[in-house]
Formats: C-alpha cells, structure tokens, sequence
C-alpha cells in the first residue's frame, strides 16, 4: 500500500482539524496509508515531552517510509518544521505535492493590485518561500485546492 506523508502547520485547533479532514479525505478517495503527525500521540501530546532528537528521528522514520509528501503550504509563512521536511523528502528524490490555497494569488485584472507592488508595504500579493517552491516544483506541484491535490495524488499512485 503506498504510503502518504502529510506535512503542515499543526498547533492550532484550526490547523490540526483541517489536517485530519484532508488526512480522511485523501485516506477514503485513494485507500492509502497517509502519516499525519498531528494524529502521533507518541511526539504531539504536548502535556508529555519529546525532545528534539525524538521529534526528528520519528518524522524522518516516516519520511523515509513515505512514497509522497503532501505539503500545506497556507499561512503567514510556510511551517518552519514542513520547511525542513520537504528540504529532507527533496533529497530522496521522491514527489512532492504541495496546496497553497491562499486567496490573494493573482491580480483578478485588477491594475491597481498590479501598480501596489511598488509601493512599499502596500503588495496584495500572498508571498511563499521561492526556494521551497522550488524544490517541490522540482519534484512535483503546486496546487490551488483540494479538489485538484486529491486529483493529482490519484493521477500519480494509478500510473
């Protein structure tokens, strides 16, 4: 059975619900195995303790044991531990598949978007990391919803 890693921010009751919803979704569209670190008691249960060396070893076991590595990519910055984890999944040179469904992506033809970009602090643009994107561009995509993410992840483990 091939087997999923799903990375993202996951400390806030929002980020945390919506990364067991699309864990489910992808779990029953594609009956795979899908690693979601949020659902590991073992290093996540934050009354208990683990220590940086555990945290590692444990997210790198899965990691390896991974055929994909989802990536949520949304918030004010992409997760600085899902930075380093796509970083560690590049190098095994396995694909990478990353949702970035921000709202702010394009100019909607709006000219005046377009001309705020030199005006200091005033870009409606969202921003995300250029060198993540990279690397997973290099390895994969960049999707815009969920609807598409569930598809490619179906076009990738039927061929």
């Amino acid at each position: 059975m091939k087997k999923i890693y799903l990375g993202g921010p996951l400390f806030s009751e929002m980020e945390a619900s919506y990364n067991k919803l699309l864990a489910n979704e992808i779990r029953k569209k594609l009956k795979v195995e899908v690693y979601n670190p949020i659902e590991n008691e073992a290093i996540n249960d934050k009354s208990g303790y683990a220590d940086s060396i555990m945290i590692a070893e444990g997210d790198n076991t899965h990691l390896e044991a991974s055929d994909i590595l989802v990536a949520l990519l949304d918030g004010p910055v992409v997760d600085p531990g899902l930075a380093a984890e796509i970083g560690y999944f590049y190098s095994m040179n396995k694909p990478i598949i990353a949702l970035y469904t921000d709202s702010r992506q394009g100019s909607f033809g709006n000219q005046q978007k377009i001309d705020a970009i030199d005006d200091i602090a005033e870009s409606q643009f969202s921003y995300v990391n250029l060198y993540i994107v990279g690397l997973i561009k290099k390895r994969g995509f960049v999707l815009d919803s969920k609807e598409k993410l569930l598809n490619k992840l179906e076009e990738i483990l039927t061929n």
